[in-house]
């Protein structure tokens, strides 16, 4: 078993030698066309691969294409282009099974995990401090639909056939109370800026998670 730390799924950086300075935590590069060798050299002879990403593409990014820029996200750099993330997703995951489509074992794609903040920005003392259902998200929902079309389109290109969808975004977005919110924090820390609704609480709707990945993987046992 292998874990590969890839949150864009194609090459990407920590960008240092142009553009402002005070644009937040991030100043990164993607290339939206082109591969993260890191983990694409590294998965043949496995017989699984699940592959997901998801929030960093609302990260401070400038986007490349040819080696070229076609745009950004919140860089603030003269003349550039904003692009939304569904178009960075879309393209970051043509890329990414571009990669797949030789690969002999399991393909499990996990949809897009939504967040559930409410009262301001991640870095701006927001929380999650829903207890009840939440309905439909149109951004969420905008991403998860990029996504599915992606996987869709690959699998009617590619020679690999055994690709699947791990289908968690409806579900996940039910479960608002699912998240560390403060409780990510050690009681004397004086955290007031962010709290964690990105990432799940265990035990909780994660383990939902594992028992869908079980009954995949016994599925595909009895092919």
């Amino acid at each position: 078993m292998s874990y590969f730390w890839s949150p864009f799924l194609v090459r990407s950086g920590v960008r240092d030698d142009v553009g402002p300075t005070n644009i937040g935590l991030f100043n990164l590069y993607l290339y939206l066309d082109e591969l993260d060798e890191s983990w694409t050299n590294q998965i043949h002879g496995f017989d699984y691969l699940i592959i997901n990403s998801g929030h960093w593409f609302n990260r401070n990014t400038v986007y490349y294409e040819n080696r070229r820029i076609v745009g950004c996200s919140y860089c603030l750099l003269p003349n550039t282009t904003d692009l939304p993330a569904t178009y960075t997703y879309r393209r970051a995951f043509r890329t990414a099974f571009r990669a797949l489509e030789n690969f002999d074992g399991v393909v499990l794609m996990r949809t897009f995990s939504p967040a559930h903040f409410v009262g301001g920005e991640w870095n701006a003392g927001c929380d999650c401090v829903r207890r009840r259902p939440l309905g439909s998200n149109g951004t969420v929902l905008d991403m998860y639909a990029a996504q599915l079309e992606e996987f869709r389109a690959s699998v009617g290109r590619g020679r690999n056939r055994r690709m699947r969808v791990m289908d968690v975004t409806k579900m996940m977005l039910l479960r608002p109370d699912g998240h560390p919110s403060r409780y990510g924090h050690w009681p004397e820390e004086k955290v007031v800026l962010y709290n964690d609704c990105v990432h799940w609480c265990l035990p909780g709707p994660i383990d939902s998670w594992a028992d869908i990945l079980l009954h995949m993987l016994k599925m595909e046992a009895r092919r």
